[in-house]
């Protein structure tokens, strides 16, 4: 490890780290635009130079300068100084003073930068050079003038994101940053690259002339598109969330967000049930509370009730409805809205037990029945991350896009028990081996891949390589809580409940259910709403404190970031108020009692963090019978009751799934 000097600072720091790193580490602060912790060295803003000896004597970049013994490192003398003010200056040439109308002032690294290091004034007077916008797609705006070529949001496309798109053209002050021919990026990360831009060159075009930074309310809470449980913040200015930034989480995002985290959020405030309805003559009237609960009374169901969860309730909603069935006598509790029925006896065999960190250690992937891009983008940035550093992937399951370069071993999952000799001579060299598990294969295939698992000694000492992908935020939650029948919502619709209770469930085929009467507990007026017979309007996962398990069952909590619109109220209080008229009252008032309850009853919902599930697989079927046809997400940017409401996601499909051409209006 080398031992160096930084303005007379001793420090030792890891081999392979660079003097940019060393001198953060005597707490030096070293300023920087093209330098990214995540992406590759590029070193062409030389806005890191410091001095250093023994070397030339000149100015170096410290983002590519190895750190070596016995150097000494100087960030604070005259010619570093110099240097610097003189690449501000350079920077400063070209870039037009847009800062009263950019949407990245405030957060500007090339203001905060211009002030810190930068000269008080220009020498130059010559005239700025002007470049044509770039057309990046429905999520990123661009106002090429400002670019000062740093180059990260090229090496993101490439490196992270997997869609090389992005590039330069042209040479010296001619350069310019472009998409391919000008198209939309069809990445699911691109908005990231909004995030990376130190300028105004990128911005978010949905946020685009909304606020200023310092107008907005931050609330941290967690993401809920997807299962990966994406740490974030919700940026509100009154009752209204105008932005979605990601919060750096090293164990589950890093510090990316999907598209759909990010901009789904215009949907909030449109749709929205916003006072109860209940139906009458066959049409939904508007109704009080007071209505609506006298006609979920005037059911009579006694116990014969059901409950079936959404793809984006909480965990106290799950538990304040279980709690409500228990006391009616009922345990018809279904969490998997559409339809699948796989084994649930043993939730170890239904997490991502390799963790999503994990997933960067393995030597030898084999995917069964996902589209990992689309069902947990974030995971699949994860699995580019083991390939750079060798690993092999293997897929099962119709060919698509991942981003990467997978052997393909066909749809049929027979093929789990009459192995290719490449994927066998892979498996069985492999000192971190996984197997991940998709929707699409998980009934038919679950046996299969555990004696896949079994064969080639997945689970073993300091490592757990089989894993489940869901695509659920509500998912693992939901199985920790009991809502799982042996046969899935045929059981649920077989038993024929005379009132079953939907929260926030929109994928169900609810003609399984046209005997009962059906109360949608939610908010949006979406497929549920739709056929509901009583509406109940609820809050969505920005308008309530929540718990959300992710898919490796790390439990996450959320606050509240902005309040329900109308008579909304948050679900766990709907299920309370309804108890009472119900004559089974529960047995908790306020959320930090429901919590305590919860945590008694699932002790693992009541500490934050990863939840460890004993290795205890279910004894099933080793044969593998099927063709996977196709996988469930058909469109990923409508994959819920918020995005269908969103109209960027509806943008967003339309151009980038379904291939519709948008005419651009000039500026």
């Amino acid at each position: 490890m080398p031992k160096l000097k930084v303005d007379g600072i001793e420090v030792e720091v890891p081999a392979g780290a660079t003097v940019m790193q060393a001198c953060e580490a005597a707490g030096k602060e070293i300023p920087r635009f093209c330098y990214h912790e995540r992406l590759s060295i590029a070193g062409n803003c030389r806005m890191c130079l410091v001095e250093v000896k023994p070397g030339p004597p000149k100015p170096q970049a410290s983002c590519a300068l190895p750190a070596a013994d016995n150097q000494e490192v100087f960030t604070n003398t005259p010619m570093v100084k110099n240097a610097r003010e003189g690449v501000m200056e350079f920077l400063l040439i070209n870039h037009p003073l847009d800062c009263p109308i950019c949407d990245q002032g405030g957060e500007c690294d090339l203001q905060d930068q211009a002030m810190a290091y930068g000269r008080g004034a220009s020498r130059y007077a010559e005239n700025k050079r002007a470049v044509t916008e770039k057309y990046m797609g429905p999520i990123v705006k661009t106002v090429m003038t400002r670019c000062i070529q740093c180059t990260r949001c090229v090496r993101f496309a490439e490196e992270v994101a997997g869609v090389e798109e992005i590039g330069a053209i042209y040479r010296g002050e001619n350069m310019q940053i472009t998409s391919y021919l000008e198209h939309a990026v069809t990445s699911e990360l691109s908005g990231n690259i909004v995030d990376l831009c130190p300028v105004g060159a990128l911005t978010s075009k949905p946020y685009a002339f909304e606020a200023r930074p310092w107008e907005l309310k931050k609330t941290l809470t967690i993401d809920v598109m997807d299962a990966v449980g994406t740490n974030i913040r919700l940026d509100s200015r009154g009752r209204q969330v105008l932005r979605c930034l990601p919060v750096i989480n090293d164990d589950v995002n890093e510090e990316w967000a999907t598209d759909k985290t990010r901009h789904a959020i215009d949907g909030l405030v449109r749709k929205r049930l916003d006072r109860p309805f209940v139906r009458r003559d066959g049409k939904l009237q508007p109704a009080s509370w007071d209505e609506a609960f006298d006609a979920i009374v005037s059911v009579e169901a006694g116990a014969s009730v059901a409950a079936i969860a959404g793809d984006l309730v909480d965990c106290e909603t799950m538990f304040a409805a279980k709690a409500l069935l228990k006391g009616l006598g009922s345990s018809l509790l279904e969490g998997r809205q559409t339809g699948l029925d796989y084994d649930v006896s043993s939730i170890s065999a239904l997490n991502f037990n390799t963790t999503i960190a994990g997933t960067e250690e393995a030597d030898a992937i084999l995917l069964i029945g996902t589209n990992l891009r689309w069902e947990a983008p974030l995971v699949n940035t994860r699995v580019r991350k083991a390939i750079k550093r060798g690993a092999k992937v293997f897929a099962i399951g119709p060919e698509v896009d991942l981003t990467y370069r997978a052997q393909w071993l066909g749809a049929d999952l027979a093929v789990l028990g009459d192995l290719p000799e490449a994927v066998a001579e892979a498996f069985g060299k492999a000192e971190r081996p996984m197997v991940i598990l998709g929707g699409a294969a998980l009934k038919a295939g679950l046996g299969g891949a555990l004696a896949f698992a079994a064969r080639f000694n997945l689970v073993r000492e300091g490592w757990n390589g089989f894993n489940t992908v869901h695509m659920a935020a509500a998912r693992m939650g939901a199985l920790m809580l009991g809502y799982a029948q042996a046969g899935g919502i045929a059981d649920i619709a077989a038993a024929a409940p005379k009132l079953v209770f939907f929260l926030g469930a929109d994928e169900v085929d609810f003609s399984r259910f046209a005997g009962a009467t059906k109360v949608y507990v939610g908010h949006h007026g979406d497929k549920g709403a739709a056929a509901a017979d009583i509406i109940l309007p609820a809050a969505s996962y920005a308008e309530k404190s929540g718990t959300w398990v992710n898919l490796e069952g790390r439990v996450q909590r959320g606050e509240r970031a902005v309040f329900a619109p109308g008579d909304a109220r948050e679900d766990w209080t709907i299920f309370r108020a309804l108890s009472d008229r119900l004559g089974q009252p529960l047995p908790f008032d306020t959320l930090d009692e429901l919590r305590a309850q919860m945590a008694a009853e699932v002790p693992a919902l009541g500490e934050l963090g990863l939840a460890r599930f004993d290795w205890n697989p279910p004894a099933l079927p080793a044969e593998a019978r099927g063709v996977i046809e196709r996988y469930p997400i058909a469109d990923f940017y409508l994959t819920n009751a918020i995005c269908r409401a969103s109209p960027t996601m509806q943008r967003c499909s339309a151009e980038l799934i379904h291939g519709e051409n948008f005419a651009e209006a000039a500026e």
